[in-house]
This record gives C-alpha cells, structure tokens and sequence, in this order.
C-alpha cells in the first residue's frame, strides 16, 4: 500500500481529479491517501468526499488529513505539490497592480510580473518540503504541479538534493488533442517529439504512425485557413514565423513573447478570443469566480462520488509505472543535465522522460533548432533571475527579471519596471518572508535642465569617428 502525500488539497477541484486518477488504477486503488493543506475547512470536505469515493465504489484505499505537513511526508512514497502561496488574494495583486503599468497579462502564473513574484512566494515553500523530505521520505518522489513550473523546477534543482522530481503539465497532451483535430489524424497515430521549455515546448516532429508521413505540411496548410487560424492566432503566427507549433494556448504564448500584447492594436488583432483566447485577466477572473461560487456552494456536495474514466493527467500514469515497472513515457519538467544542449545546464527543461520502477529516465533531445532555443532563452533569463531573488532574498533581482521579461520590457520603461516592483513587493510582503527588512532603492528619472551644458569628453580622431557613425574606423585618420 503506497503512501501519497497531496499537499494543497485544498485545491478542490485538482485534487478531486488526481484522486480520481488514483481510485481508478488497479495498482493504486488501495493507496494511503494522506491530504494536506494549511486550513480546515477545504480539507475535511474533500476528506469527507474521498471517504464516500471510497466507499460507495468498495475499494481498499485509505484516506486521512492533517495541518501538519511533516506528518503527511513521514514514510511517505510520493509526494504531490499543488500549493499556491497567497492564494487568489496574492493572485489578484500578480494581476490587478502590473495592469495599472499597462503589462496585460492573461493568465498571469508563469512569466511576467506575475510569474516572478508567484515564484518567490513558492520556491522558499518547496526548499522547505524537499529539505524535510530528505529526513522523513529520502526515497520518495516529488511530482509537482505548482506554478510557475520551469522557475520552480529550476529552483529544485539548484536544491543539492538527492530527491527525485518531475514537474507536469497537461501542455503537450491537450496540444497534441488540437492538432490531432488539424490534421485529421487519431492522436493515438500520431508520432512525435516535443522539447523545450514549460509552456514553450516545441513539437519538433509529427507524424503519422500508420504510414510514416510528415504531418506538418497538412498543419501548416490548415493554419493558413481562417477556419483553423481563427482560435490559435497566436500559436499560429509564432509557427508561420519560427517554423514550429508551440504547446501553449494563444492566451498563455501572448504572454511570454513582446509581439502579442503590447498595445491595443496587436491586442485587437491577435488576443480577441475570449477567455484563455486572450482575454485580460482571464485567469484570475476564473480562479476568483470560483472562489466565490464555492464559498456559498460546496462543490463536492454536487459531485457523483463514482470512480470514472482518468483524466489526461499524468500523475497516475507515474506512479503506475513506479509501481508495477511497466514503463510509461510523458513529457516532464527536470533539470537540464545536457539533455537540450543549446539551453543552459541546469535550467528547466520539459522532454521526453520514461518513468519504470527504478525511477525517472530523461531522454537526450540535442540541440534545438536555434530560432526556438532563442525564444526558449528569452523565456530562461526571467526565470534564472526570479529563482536567484528567491533563493537570495535581494529585491534587485525581482527588478532585473521583471525587466528582462519580453511583454513587461515591450511596455515599460526601466524606471516603471522599478516602480511596478516596488509597489508588487509592498503589497505582498505577508507571502514573501525572505525578503523582511529589505526594500527597493527607487531611481526616478533624472530631470534635465534646459541650460544644461553636456560634459566636453574629448576623444582621439579614431574613435571620435566611431562614436558618431557607430562602427570602429578601420582607416588611418589624417587631418584635414
């Protein structure tokens, strides 16, 4: 009977799922099933709903709750994160306070302003597990699912620690569900390989499986028709211009890239589409909806406690093949150990990874193709910086990563970066303790008077010339 801890079970309608999952696979229906999160209430309801699951479907399954998060790792053989520190209160300020600097944000938990304060709530939170971890389940597994991945997974990885993990996402499969309906070919026939990033992982090739054919003639083709280019505008235009379909959904891209939300008019063309099409503030808009309908209804109280179908998770998958040693393949999240060899060691990196008994096994990708290791790389140096604040605790690098992010740099002047981050850390400083006492130097814009005289800086004739056409003087200068 192996354990599984779920830290952050109180995230209703998530952990509802992956239970789910669990219940309905043969090899870990009679799991210990321990729930964990920080508040009561959530948590004994989603206890009370796991208990008729159980149940009403006769299984062998345990399932039990606790405040306490040492208790819940304590011999503990895998370990499921599904934290958000703040909450929707710390999410409301990732969103509402970067919108007044005009950085429009849609889902506002990976990149961005959003993305980098989200992570140096988290990544403090997930040194913590794995340094508990070490003691109380050394052999465990760490499967996470908090956002932002690739700054968090990048974060476990410069832990020094010998605990295994993988961060997932449902990118690569739900992309591959909308270009099987694109090319007209069963996604169980499609052969491919993905590799990139989180949320910009590339699918490097497609095809099918029956008689060998390219797919990515066919999709291109359909993407040039309105029909297909009208939902996906903007993974559309990222593949008409760099060549490869992109995991990510049009409102999630639109965020990490400067071309997309910038100003009105590329929103108009591009981001239309409402909700994750690239609707402003899509995401919070759903997470505080939510909130709000299940503080006056409780969710699981509506909900059949039947075993169905699992879901296109991939976190029972895992364990099933931990389990019983049948491999199982997905696209995870790791450490980059030289499996992308043109994106820096060390980072996060999203590939092909088969899992058995024995535990994780990246597979070796290579280079990417170098326009997407480009956009990947635009993408690694917010994430690095952000990591770098958490672990730290200097509020220069929270600056520098903001500034470095390719929406946020296509609207803001430095100056307004600095302010906008100023603002984000005094508001959220409750949720950010490794910052306590620290603060932001502000560095407003220096005013110039009109007589001002400019310092004279003589320079030689060479470099004079260089100076003012931009390129060195590759001639002797002669006078006259």
């Amino acid at each position: 009977m192996p354990k599984i801890a779920m830290l952050g079970a109180g995230s209703l309608i998530f952990c509802k799922t992956l239970i789910n999952d669990f219940l309905a696979t043969s090899a870990l229906n009679a799991s210990e099933i321990c729930l964990m999160s920080i508040t009561r209430p959530k948590l004994d309801k989603m206890e009370a709903f796991v208990r008729r699951m159980i149940a009403e479907n006769k299984l062998q399954a345990r399932v039990w709750s606790t405040l306490d998060r040492r208790e819940a790792l304590k011999d503990a053989d895998y370990v499921i994160i599904m934290i958000q520190v703040g909450g929707i209160e710390a999410f409301r300020k990732d969103y509402e306070i970067p919108m007044k600097y005009g950085v429009d944000q849609c889902v506002a938990d990976s990149l961005g302003p959003g993305g980098v304060f989200r992570g140096m709530r988290t990544i403090p939170v997930l040194i913590d597990i794995v340094r508990e971890m070490e003691e109380l389940c050394p052999r465990a597994l760490l499967l996470n699912y908090a956002n932002p991945m690739a700054a968090n997974c990048m974060a476990l990885g410069r832990a020094a620690s010998k605990i295994q993990f993988i961060g997932l996402c449902h990118g690569v499969q739900t992309t591959l569900d909308l270009i099987s309906r694109y090319v007209d070919v069963p996604k169980d026939q499609i052969d491919y390989l993905c590799a990139g990033i989180n949320h910009m992982g590339w699918f490097l090739t497609l095809r099918d499986r029956r008689d060998g054919r390219d797919l990515y003639p066919i999709l291109r083709s359909n993407c040039e028709k309105p029909e297909y280019y009208t939902t996906e505008k903007v993974r559309c235009e990222v593949m008409r211009h760099f060549g490869y379909f992109m995991t990510e959904s049009t409102g999630h891209l639109s965020e990490y890239v400067p071309w997309f939300r910038s100003h009105e008019r590329s929103l108009k063309r591009y981001c239309d589409q409402p909700s994750f099409g690239g609707e402003t503030g899509a995401y919070y808009q759903y997470c505080d909806m939510i909130a709000k309908k299940y503080e006056k209804t409780d969710y699981l109280t509506l909900e059949s406690p039947k075993v169905g179908r699992r879901s296109v998770e991939y976190c029972s998958y895992i364990l099933e093949a931990a389990e019983t040693g049948a491999p199982f393949r997905l696209n995870g999240n790791v450490r980059n150990d030289g499996y992308i060899c043109n994106l820096p060691a060390g980072c996060c990196v999203e590939v092909p990874v088969y899992v058995d008994r024995l535990g994780l096994h990246p597979l070796h990708v290579g280079a990417l193709p170098p326009q997407c290791a480009a956009l990947n790389q635009s993408n690694i140096s917010v994430q690095s910086l952000a990591v770098e604040a958490a672990f730290t605790g200097d509020p220069e690098y929270a600056v520098q990563a903001i500034a470095m992010d390719p929406l946020t740099s296509a609207v803001c002047t430095l100056d307004e970066v600095r302010e906008m981050t100023i603002e984000m850390l005094e508001a959220q400083r409750q949720w950010l303790p490794r910052f306590a006492g620290k603060s932001i130097a502000p560095k407003p814009i220096i005013s110039i008077p009109a007589d001002v005289v400019p310092v004279d800086v003589p320079l030689d004739p060479a470099l004079a010339i260089a100076h003012r056409f931009g390129k060195l003087a590759t001639q002797e200068v002669k006078p006259g």
